[in-house]
Formats: structure tokens, sequence, C-alpha cells
């Protein structure tokens, strides 16, 4: 699935408006006036589409609220949405996603974009996007390959970072997990799952380098297949070996399979993950009680239940109809980000070209709704907090409702 398409109807009281109403809202786009593109690419297709119309939902906000008042000195911002999932893959598609990050390239009038939802999309991105010149802010993805310098050759071959991130990387989310599952659950044994994507892989190996420095044994690790739909032989492989625990390094397409399947297999063994496990898909794809117990990571400070956050939180609901969670807050101020960047390019009066835009963000610090946003020189933003979350139904509110994710606090970094 490419580009969707937007409907349009005439806009009354503006002779060269066009009003656009699509999937990302209803946004202006004023023909004869200055305005410049960003691109949102995310996995709508597949087994995290609901996560990623939250993450949508976040970062249109911030935009449509920005044209709202007048745009960014004169400048409206032009949304353009790209699906990068596929029904083939059943999640996030590489090769879409590179076709995506061509795409954007090719559009002389985009400056910037927002995504991708996963690394696996971002590291067929990176490099072509570094190709363009053109800057992303992720507000999910977390591999730290992409941002590493040993990796620059491969993902930003023009020099320049390209690729930021709203949110910390998996060389803090896993360690700091095996943090969690060492000093506050006491593990002192775990089994190992990763779906064989560049998150999972990542996530897990870098969960299980700390683990074993802090003592916990691992007793094996296996590889599922993201589109096999019985997981029991392994699962019984691991009934038999009894560790406390299992660790899954992965997203939902087999995250779901797993944590259903467990439950029959396993019902009582400590289960958790990374952020590739916090979504509604989790809560509402395998029900309860199967999914209850299970813990899991975000890359961020949790702040969606913070007071100063209640007329955001009811501006999201009102607007969307459904919660947001906390990757549709770093959505939000990933578009933050871009909005004051091209406020300090423009506020000069230089032209927002692809370059002026880099260089802005680059440089830019901005309060943001998770508090102060700025990147170091590969991209990765400075802060490292890991927020740790376990699943307990609360019959009060819907299934599918975050507020089922039971915040913990923060993961022990040390």
């Amino acid at each position: 699935m490419n580009n969707r398409p937007f409907t349009r109807r005439t806009a009354v009281g503006i002779a060269a408006g066009v009003v656009a109403a699509g999937t990302l809202g209803i946004r202006r786009v004023w023909a004869a006036d200055k305005s410049v593109t960003v691109g949102i690419n995310l996995s709508l297709t597949g087994a995290d589409a609901e996560s990623a119309r939250r993450i949508e939902n976040g970062a249109t906000m911030a935009f449509d609220e920005a044209n709202a008042k007048g745009g960014i000195n004169g400048y409206k911002i032009v949304v353009t949405p790209f699906d990068d999932g596929s029904a083939t893959a059943g999640q996030y598609d590489p090769a879409q996603a590179a076709t995506n990050a061509r795409k954007m390239v090719s559009n002389k009038a985009t400056v910037a974009a927002i995504g991708p939802q996963m690394s696996g999309a971002g590291k067929a991105m990176a490099p072509i996007l570094s190709e363009g010149n053109l800057a992303i802010i992720t507000p999910s993805s977390t591999n730290p390959d992409i941002t590493d310098p040993k990796f620059a050759a491969q993902y930003r071959p023009e020099g320049k970072a390209i690729y930021f991130r709203t949110v910390a990387t998996d060389a803090f989310q896993g360690p700091y997990m095996a943090n969690y599952y060492a000093d506050v659950l006491h593990v002192k044994s775990v089994y190992l799952l990763d779906d064989s994507g560049a998150y999972g892989v990542g996530l897990a190996d870098a969960y299980q380098g700390q683990a074993e420095k802090k003592g916990i044994k691992i007793l094996g690790r296996d590889r599922l297949d993201p589109k096999a739909a019985d997981y029991s032989t392994v699962l019984t492989k691991i009934k038999s070996l009894n560790p406390q625990a299992i660790y899954y390094g992965g997203v939902l397409q087999a995250g779901v399979k797993l944590a259903k399947q467990a439950y029959d297999i396993v019902p009582k063994m400590i289960k958790g993950g990374g952020d590739g496990v916090y979504g509604p898909e989790m809560l509402t794809a395998v029900g309860y009680p199967a999914n209850e117990g299970w813990y899991a990571t975000v890359a961020s400070p949790h702040v969606t239940e913070e007071a100063k956050m209640a007329a955001w939180v009811k501006s999201y609901k009102t607007k969307y109809n459904v919660d947001p969670d906390d990757y549709a807050v770093t959505a939000y101020d990933a578009a933050m980000v871009i909005l004051a960047a091209l406020k300090q390019v423009t506020d000069g009066g230089k032209e927002p070209t692809r370059d002026a835009i880099r260089d802005a963000i680059q440089a830019v610090k901005v309060n943001t709704l998770q508090g102060p946003v700025s990147f170091d020189a590969n991209g990765d933003l400075q802060d490292k907090t890991i927020s740790v979350f376990q699943i307990k139904q609360n019959k009060d509110i819907t299934p599918g409702d975050m507020a089922n994710y039971h915040y913990i606090g923060v993961a022990p970094s040390v």
C-alpha cells in the first residue's frame, strides 16, 4: 500500500484554498501561499496497524494545530502519508519502506519526515534518506544500529545524521529490562525468544548481554517465524526446561500468537518484552486473561497519566475517539521538533530547504510533552528513560484501553 489518497472539497471563503479530508484529518493546502511538505511513514497495514494509527494521530494533531494558527511564519504544513505495511508481510515490509523513502526524496517539496514505526523499515529507509538529505524523526523505532557511528557508512552514507529519535534505543531498553528482571523480579533463569526482525533480534541481543552480566542464567534462545501459526513446540521445550521467565524481542505479529499460546502451555511463567508488546493489539487480539501479567517497556517517559497532560489527552481523545499512548506523545513531540526547526530557519528569513531543516533539527532544544528533547551528534535522544508496564485488566474501562497497561515505574539503569 502506498500513499493513501485525500478526498477534496472546495473551501468556502478561501479563493486559492482546498480542504483536504483524509485519514490524516482535515488540513488546508493554500496553492498560492507558502507551504512545506512533511512525510509520515508508518505500518498502517498488518499486525501493528492500530498502534500505527495512534502514532499517526499524534503527529497529525501537532501539524493541524500549527496550521490552524496560520502555520509557521506563513508556511503551511502539508502532510503526505505513507504505509510501509503489506498484506503479504502481515506487518512492516522493508521493500515497501524503501519505496516510500524514494518517493519522499523525489518530492522536492518534502523537507522532513516522521517515522518509521519499525526498525526493520528504518534500516531500509535510512540510506535512501541520507542520499536525499532528508531528515526523519522516528517516534518508536529503537534499533541502535541505524544511528550508531560504527554503521554510518551503511545507514548515513552522505555523512550527516538524518535519522533522529524521540525515543531511546534498545541499547538501553533491553539492558534496563534485564536489570528489572534481576533486581525487581529477582529472576534467576530466562528463556529468550525473538521474531527474526531487526528490532526483535537487536532487542533480545541487548537484553541477553545485560542479563548475563546480572547473573541471570540463559537456558536457551529460539527464533520465531512471525508468519507461523503454531509455537507450541518451542513453548513445550521451554516448559520442560522450566525457566522462571520468558523474554521476547519482537513485534505483535508473532507476539500476539506467542501470548495466546504461552497462556495455554506456561500460564504461570513470568513473561515480558519490549515496546513491541506494548500496543492495543496485545489487549484486544490476545484477550484476557491470556495477556494478563505480561510486562512491556516503552522507550520514553510515561506521561499520559500526569495531571499536566489532562487537557492534551482530552483533546486527542475528542479528536480521534481513542486514548493516546506514549508513542502518540513521542509522535506529537517529533512534529513539534520539526515545527521548531521550521521556525528557527524561517525566523532568519532563510528558505526552509532540507539541509537547513536538518541542521536545525540537529541543533534545536524543544520543551515537549515528554520533557526537553534534544539530540546527540548521531541523532539519538539525550534522554534514556525506559518505562515499565504490566497488563492488568481494569474491568471499569474498555478492553483495548491502554490504561490496562499498568504503569510500574522507570526501569533501573544500573
